[in-house]
């Protein structure tokens, strides 16, 4: 991680060298993975993924040297289901979280109008809602993640972590579409009251950007 963030770094301090800035908005579809552990003693659990879709505002530079910065602004929605199989009929608890993320990213790309990419950096968050979609179950073995919509439930709101991608863009004249998929692992624990001893996440990501040249060299 220390690497990744020494390199976004340099890339920031070149700002004053790059020829070319973007502007535009991303869109896609995104599925949460959720992991967690119950105790320290215990081993980790893993609850069935939700999909969700997402967008973006991206703001874009390049230099000559096929490498840049890239920075999101972007509503995400993550989440989880979790099955309990061993009743009839079975039954599910779901939870959501809306976070607005901002995935700061080294980019680098190979070819002219036609380009291959590859991002990778840090990415930070903060949660504007979290919703219990559905509680049909409780007092479980192993325990069930807790609720996080309720009002003493109080999720912590940070969120850090890694993002990297590959994609395909196109340039046509001053415009770029561009496809691109996405891993994204979560450090950050939205439990704040030891209800369970860990839990983390990860997020794979599809999506589509149009994005339009303001700035030349």
């Amino acid at each position: 991680m220390r690497i990744t963030l020494l390199a976004f770094l340099f890339l920031i301090c070149g700002f004053t060298a790059f020829s070319q800035t973007s502007i535009g908005i991303r869109g896609g579809y995104t599925t949460s993975t959720y992991t967690y552990r119950p105790a320290a003693n215990s081993r980790g659990e893993k609850v069935e993924s939700l999909g969700n879709p997402t967008f973006a505002l991206v703001i874009e530079h390049f230099n000559s040297k096929n490498a840049g910065i890239e920075a999101n602004f972007q509503w995400v929605t993550m989440g989880f289901e979790q099955i309990q199989e061993e009743v009839e009929p079975t039954v599910s608890n779901s939870t959501e979280f809306n976070y607005l993320k901002m995935p700061l990213l080294a980019s680098f790309y190979a070819g002219r109008s036609g380009r291959f990419q590859i991002k990778v950096g840090p990415h930070f968050g903060y949660l504007l809602k979290a919703t219990d979609v559905r509680r049909e179950f409780s007092d479980a073995s192993p325990v069930e993640i807790p609720t996080y919509g309720g009002a003493s439930d109080d999720p912590k709101k940070f969120m850090y972590g890694l993002t990297a991608g590959a994609g395909i863009s196109k340039i046509f004249g001053k415009s770029t579409l561009a496809g691109e998929v996405r891993f994204s692992y979560d450090f950050s624990n939205p439990e704040s009251q030891d209800r369970i001893f860990d839990m983390n996440s990860t997020v794979l990501e599809f999506s589509l950007a149009y994005l339009f040249k303001i700035k030349d060299k």
